[in-house]
């Protein structure tokens, strides 16, 4: 039988696979990355009351000193939302993938400092070189690069750093916040994280831009003033995003600030695959080769223990069904 670290990790890849292309889809029909990302948060909120008031999933209470250590977090999630969004809608998917693969190095630091761990064996450290070697690999052979220059990271390095922090900040959260469901740290990071996305429409001219289309639309009288597909896709990626809610905090508690961001990593392989099938806006095939160098470097990768304490190691035994086989355990009577 599966255990549960593994299948959190197997939804939660599934998930996060899949949203990054159903976003992209989504913004080519309807380009407003905020409002997009407002709906999906207001969708899974939606799904959360629907299941309590039919008594179909536990939720947590809303109180206030469960809503002040998220404020932090939801502050961090939203940018980095945000920033992913804005990141699609100007690059392309593996521009993304590349700058998420080398959120691990960050985050490795991070648990070092903040969260109790070791910091990397040689191994691993070794294996986050690899992937910021890739990531270099990557950025000399992209053609945005060359034409825009750094213009064209400017977005996925403002990502990469608000996703660090948000790894280490929702690990600390998982850690040291007592909700007693899984709907709670949904229900916090979603209830707070819709309002900043209205802002970030706001100053983004994204209901400007939104009236003039309906505007434009209405005066021309051609059918829908909404694409059909960028809606039929906005409802996916709703349900997707109301899975990747759930999946990514039950897998977030299982598994270290620095595997789980690297989970994240290595599932964008199959994303890439898919990518390069139906999108027409992918890297070279050099890029594609310093990619999967990344997520080479990635899977090398050996989560560090916790520090010197007891029935710490606990998340690494967990992890180690994943990436090597184990030795029968002797039990005592």
């Amino acid at each position: 039988m599966m255990n549960a670290t593994a299948l959190s990790v197997l939804s939660y890849s599934f998930c996060s696979g899949s949203l990054v292309l159903i976003n992209k889809l989504i913004l080519h029909h309807l380009p407003y990355p905020s409002l997009v990302i407002t709906v999906q948060l207001w969708a899974t909120l939606f799904f959360i009351q629907i299941a309590s008031a039919f008594d179909f999933l536990p939720v947590d209470p809303i109180k206030w000193k469960f809503i002040k250590p998220y404020l932090a977090y939801t502050v961090t999630f939203s940018l980095g939302v945000y920033c992913n969004m804005k990141s699609l809608s100007m690059s392309n998917v593996e521009t993304v993938i590349v700058f998420r693969a080398l959120a691990p190095l960050f985050v490795s630091v991070l648990d070092a400092v903040f969260l109790g761990r070791e910091y990397p064996s040689m191994r691993s450290w070794g294996a986050l070189l690899l992937i910021a070697l890739g990531a270099l690999g990557y950025a000399l052979t992209d053609v945005q690069f060359q034409e825009q220059g750094l213009l064209a990271y400017l977005w996925p390095t403002i990502y990469l750093v608000v996703i660090s922090l948000e790894m280490a900040i929702g690990k600390k959260l998982v850690n040291g916040v007592d909700l007693k469901t899984l709907s709670g740290p949904v229900l916090y990071t979603n209830m707070l994280g819709w309002f900043p996305m209205v802002i970030f429409a706001h100053f983004g001219g994204e209901y400007e831009r939104l009236f003039t289309y309906l505007h434009e639309r209405a005066m021309e009288d051609e059918g829908a003033l909404l694409p059909p597909v960028g809606i039929v896709l906005l409802l996916v990626g709703c349900a997707v995003g109301t899975g990747i809610g759930y999946s990514g905090w039950w897998c977030r508690s299982k598994v270290s600030a620095a595997s789980f961001t690297l989970i994240g990593v290595i599932n964008k392989c199959l994303t890439v695959l898919v990518n390069l099938l139906i999108w027409d806006q992918h890297a070279s095939p050099e890029g594609v080769a310093s990619l999967l160098l990344c997520l080479v470097g990635g899977a090398m990768y050996k989560q560090a223990p916790m520090r010197k304490t007891k029935d710490t190691d606990e998340e690494d035994r967990e992890m180690l069904p994943l990436v090597s086989a184990t030795s029968p355990e002797k039990t005592s009577r």
